[in-house]
């Protein structure tokens, strides 16, 4: 069961989750994060740690979201390891409690 970031992520891409993951399976995108399926190991650590709640395990993904699951193995095969936290973008507040953020994905 690997943990799958979710839309709220998108245009927000805090990164306080990727200094609590003990296996680097965080990968950066120009505004949002992913998680590489292959290698989470289910840790749970990730999950509590991010602000606008983008991280869950597989299981509990919404209908309207399951996208998500083979989103984030797709793009994680494209996307560079990130395992060092950042500052967000300046607006991430802003962002952070906006639905239907998908149309704004930057690949």
């Amino acid at each position: 069961m690997p943990f799958v970031v979710i839309e709220n992520c998108i245009k927000c891409k805090y990164t306080d989750c990727v200094e609590v993951c003990p296996v680097d399976c965080f990968h950066e995108g120009p505004n949002m994060l992913v998680i590489d399926p292959d290698e989470c190991i289910d840790c749970t650590l990730c999950e509590p740690e991010c602000p606008v709640e983008a991280i869950m395990a597989d299981e509990d993904v919404p209908e309207e979201m399951q996208n998500f699951i083979e989103l984030n193995a797709e793009l994680s095969k494209d996307w560079p390891v990130i395992n060092e936290m950042k500052p967000g973008p300046e607006d991430a507040d802003e962002w952070k409690d906006k639905k239907g953020k998908l149309e704004y994905l930057e690949r």
